[in-house]
């Protein structure tokens, strides 16, 4: 390397034909698009930075970031074939990791075949760890496995340092993605319940069953989505230990509807889940469920179903219950069961994405009134 001439420059439409046909041959089969790379030059959400050796592009380095979140992914790094085994990759590598550390970023995160023994050994020298193993992730091709291990990287912008904060343990809560666009809060339930120990053994099946039990029928449009006594009810019944904290005695969700008789139809749904729970002695506190709070909860080992509003993080008014597996001074963690809305996105980002506190304070809450929704989850002594 040091006899050729090199630099990592910040890509520009003029590097797009190159790098397109650098992919094209590295993932015959799966290969990023032109279109897509454009896009990454043109987002505020990416950083795409090319390797020209000798002036000719010989690799790249994609990095991809969510709105108001401190969760990068290196989603893309690729060398030539000649220009390989000379430490260029380890030179992206760096260079995305300066850029995510230049964001702000907590973690930086990606997914590796785990046929790929070359990028594992480049990742894992680097301090990158496994997380979680993603069975029939990628395509299957002649090239690689399809299925992929998560590696993480903690950036030094942020040290925890002795304090790792409160919920965080040594086994990761599972990830599930919603299946549906009304199942938000079924998918975050069932990732509680695995974690838990009750695994569903059909889990897209299972999240529909769970809707039908807790849905209150009606929503701004489309099919209702679910309140919080009826996922606490739902909760209850696969023997979880429940606990139900709203900020207001009224019905949630009324004014998403304009017509009396949807407004009547969600009021009684919740009133009949609120009584279910009742008789069985499950607490529904009505007050102001702080940080504080929620601290305590992660720390006794709860998990914690909220209500947010997606505003935030993708400019759309709309109620979604998240699970929140940790949180310290600085960040709330949640799993966020929300669909891929990009080619480019998936699960890993959303998985323990850490959200800044205040943002979370901000996000917590759905509508005018900013009604507030928490269902605190805990196991039952065995």
């Amino acid at each position: 390397m040091a006899s050729q001439s090199y630099k990592i420059t910040c890509a520009q439409s003029l590097h797009l034909d190159a790098v397109a046909t650098l992919e094209a041959k590295t993932y015959p089969e799966d290969a990023i698009s032109k279109r897509s790379f454009r896009r990454f030059i043109e987002s505020e959400t990416a950083d795409f930075f090319v390797l020209e050796v000798n002036g000719n592009v010989e690799g790249y380095v994609v990095v991809l970031y969510r709105n108001n979140t401190n969760l990068a992914r290196l989603y893309a790094l690729v060398v030539s074939e000649r220009c390989r085994h000379k430490g260029y990759g380890r030179l992206l590598l760096h260079k995305g990791e300066e850029l995510a550390d230049e964001r702000h970023s907590l973690f930086l995160r990606t997914e590796v075949a785990v046929s790929n023994k070359v990028a594992q050994k480049l990742l894992i020298g680097d301090g990158f760890h496994s997380i979680e193993l993603r069975e029939a992730y990628f395509p299957v091709t002649q090239a690689q496995s399809s299925d992929a291990l998560v590696l993480q990287k903690l950036l030094p912008r942020y040290e925890l340092g002795e304090d790792a904060g409160v919920g965080a343990t040594e086994t990761y809560v599972p990830m599930l993605t919603q299946s549906t666009e009304f199942t938000c809060g079924p998918a975050s339930l069932l990732m509680a319940l695995d974690y838990f120990g009750y695994p569903s053994h059909d889990p897209q099946s299972e999240e529909l069953e769970i809707w039908r039990e807790a849905t209150t029928i009606y929503m701004t449009s489309g099919h209702g989505g679910c309140g919080p006594y009826g996922l606490a009810r739902a909760a209850l019944k696969r023997g979880l230990n429940v606990r139900v904290e709203v900020n207001t005695d009224q019905p949630l969700f009324v004014d998403s509807v304009r017509h009396e008789q949807k407004k009547a139809v969600i009021e009684r749904i919740q009133q009949v889940d609120i009584g279910y729970l009742r008789e069985r002695n499950v607490a529904v506190s009505v007050g102001d469920y702080t940080l504080e709070s929620l601290c305590r909860d992660l720390a006794a080992g709860a998990l914690v179903m909220a209500l947010i509003s997606t505003y935030l993080f993708d400019g759309i008014r709309a109620p979604h219950w998240v699970l929140i597996c940790a949180a310290d001074d600085d960040f709330v963690y949640i799993n966020d069961p929300d669909y891929d809305t990009l080619p480019w996105q998936s699960p890993t980002e959303r998985q323990y994405l850490p959200i800044p506190v205040k943002t979370f304070s901000k996000a917590f809450g759905y509508g005018g009134k900013k009604q507030k929704a928490a269902v605190i989850l805990s196991v039952k002594n065995r």
